[in-house]
């Protein structure tokens, strides 16, 4: 497998399971063995240095021509292990308008199950958050004093507070979940490639950079 960022954690994790398919894990970054992708609060120290693809976007337009920084995680993990670990499900309508398209299982309603199995969730909503799962997912343990006068702000402007962007509705004003456990940063590295690497099975090399996939005869 090329690439060991969030999929690819995921990926190498579901196919070793059986404990008979083989799996070589190449990842061109580091280990994520930095601090600073332990604290929480450290994340933008992790810009610009070795785990990080430290990408440029084309120049924009909207922006006077700028080519804008754009960090991508170059490490276990990928960006899970070098992002700002904010946890928000995508819309319930983006996923009902795939399965209009013809993506069946796409839905909504078909989606949560699986959102219900990657994450454990603390506190505990039944029938939106799992507890269970690899992924832990939890309320912010320090929010900034000036996110919480946002939202005091807003709901006095007339907003709903949602406490849960994750759950019922999506609409409102609130603090996001983290994808954090026991006040450290929680990776999809920690969540699922960490606890296969036991297995005899996978073996994940990092600083191995692959430059060319080469198929024959289908192989």
């Amino acid at each position: 497998m090329v690439g060991a960022g969030s999929a690819g954690c995921v990926l190498a994790n579901r196919l070793t399971a059986d404990g008979e398919t083989s799996v070589l894990l190449l990842e061109a970054g580091t280990p994520d063995d930095d601090r600073n992708m332990r604290i929480p609060a450290a994340f933008p120290e992790l810009f610009k240095t070795d785990a990080d693809w430290e990408y440029y976007t084309e120049p924009q337009d909207g922006c006077a021509g700028r080519e804008l920084y754009w960090p991508r995680g170059k490490t276990l993990g990928g960006c899970s292990s070098t992002n700002a670990m904010i946890y928000i499900r995508g819309h319930p309508s983006d996923y009902d308008g795939w399965a209009e398209l013809g993506n069946d299982g796409w839905g909504y309603d078909s989606m949560l199950e699986y959102f219900r199995r990657a994450e454990t969730f603390e506190p505990t909503d039944s029938s939106y958050h799992g507890d269970e799962g690899p992924l832990n997912v939890t309320d912010q343990s320090s929010p900034r004093p000036a996110s919480e006068a946002f939202v005091r702000a807003a709901a006095q402007a007339g907003y709903d507070r949602n406490d849960d962007f994750n759950g019922a509705e999506q609409a409102g004003v609130g603090l996001y979940h983290v994808t954090q456990k026991n006040g450290k940063r929680h990776s999809a590295a920690d969540a699922y490639l960490k606890p296969a690497l036991d297995r005899p099975n996978l073996t994940a090399e990092t600083g191995a950079q692959v430059t060319e996939v080469t198929i024959e005869d289908g192989r």
